[in-house]
């Protein structure tokens, strides 16, 4: 996938069912949205690690609509490698959605689109 922008080779790893992003290999540090540089270290060694999915709400909201189309949340998760993700948190209640609900990342579609969502973790299970 070399030859491909980051942000079309995240797009192909989706396509694929698969939720990666980029770490740099000099920093250690974790990248998300996909880029060419490391934000703030400017290190350009990025390569494509599979994070472990496990997040965090950090902000959400409700997205309201006329009837019939459902309501959908919009939030912010933050991962637990540190970028964070805008989503959705699917499976619940639109307004159950809160800051520092635990959660975890898979691919699914979005309107027929792959993208990662994530799923509640529920207390004392998977």
């Amino acid at each position: 996938m070399s030859d491909l922008r980051p942000d079309e080779e995240f797009e192909a790893f989706l396509k694929d069912g698969r939720f990666m992003i980029q770490r740099s290999r000099s920093t250690g540090g974790f990248v998300y949205y996909p880029r060419v540089a490391e934000p703030g270290s400017g290190a350009q060694d990025l390569e494509w690690v599979q994070p472990s999915g496990e997040g965090v709400v950090y902000s959400a909201t409700v997205v309201r609509n006329k009837l019939p189309t459902p309501d959908y949340n919009v939030a912010l998760v933050e991962l637990a490698e540190g970028p964070r993700v805008m989503s959705r948190v699917v499976g619940i209640d639109p307004g159950a959605v809160k800051i520092g609900l635990r959660v975890r990342a898979r691919v699914d579609a979005i309107d027929g689109t792959p993208a990662v969502v994530f799923d509640p973790v529920q207390e004392g299970g998977a």
